[in-house]
């Protein structure tokens, strides 16, 4: 009896032995195989390689790249839009890049809509002050996050301001510039300031050029002016209409002026 055990236990020790011994070359093949795609997802192409070296600075510490036939792919996150927004650019400029997709999410600190979008415009009424902000009408619209910048600006410093002046702000996860930069033309800016003189120069309007951050603002494009702002009665926006309107050289006034505490109009 004890024999007959002895054999049985045995046998399926050996057994055993056998499977493992058997199973050995599954395992290294699979550990091998694992081994190769981990080395593999840690390799990065040439350009992938210069794009991350390029982004060797903490504020891109969470950002990945990919590069597929020319196409830079981000991802990733990062405290602020101007940091996504550098990283598209550096990415760009980049040997082996022709193009970039930016799928870096945004993380910073969120703020409502309503109360980014007043904070934005407040920002946007004093930047440039001084350097011909009177001639820009830049608007601003928030939605979840995403900035709209639209309206005009009368050279590209001032586009270029107000661009950096959101991206850095923090609650802003995204940025769409729609600005209008006017064209140069030296007609233009003679007339720029012939308008500016005609209508702050009149008497009920003069008040609008005291505050520098709440003026008629004056866009003008190849002679053509639109004022744009805000004033405290219907008769002073008419006398703005009618003091733009009488300027040589001008070839038509679009009145976009709005009127304190009445509908905005479209």
């Amino acid at each position: 009896m004890r024999k007959t055990m002895r054999r049985t236990e045995f046998t399926l020790a050996a057994a055993m032995l056998a499977g493992a011994l058997l199973s050995l070359p599954q395992l290294s093949r699979a550990a091998a195989l694992a081994s190769g795609s981990g080395a593999q997802a840690q390799q990065q192409s040439p350009a992938a390689a210069a794009v991350q070296a390029r982004l060797n600075k903490k504020q891109f510490h969470d950002v990945r790249v990919t590069v597929d036939n020319g196409i830079a792919t981000l991802s990733g996150t990062v405290e602020l839009y101007e940091y996504k927004a550098d990283a598209a650019k550096n990415a760009l400029h980049t040997k082996g890049v022709t193009a970039v997709r930016n799928e870096i999410e945004v993380t910073g600190s969120s703020v409502p809509d309503q109360e980014l979008q007043a904070k934005l415009g407040e920002k946007l009424e004093y930047d440039r002050v001084g350097y011909g902000n009177v001639f820009d009408a830049i608007t601003v619209s928030v939605d979840n996050g995403a900035v709209t910048l639209g309206g005009h600006a009368h050279n590209y410093m001032n586009r270029d301001s107000a661009l950096a002046l959101v991206a850095t702000t923090p609650g802003v996860k995204d940025m769409v510039d729609n600005i209008e930069v006017d064209p140069v033309s030296p007609m233009d800016d003679q007339t720029r300031v012939a308008v500016a003189h005609a209508v702050y120069s009149f008497p009920a309007l003069n008040k609008y050029a005291i505050n520098p951050v709440m003026p008629i603002r004056i866009s003008v494009q190849n002679g053509n002016v639109e004022l744009y702002g805000m004033v405290d009665t219907q008769a002073d926006k008419e006398a703005a209409f009618i003091r733009a309107n009488s300027v040589p050289g001008v070839f038509s006034v679009k009145n976009y002026l709005q009127v304190a505490n009445q509908p905005a109009e479209k």
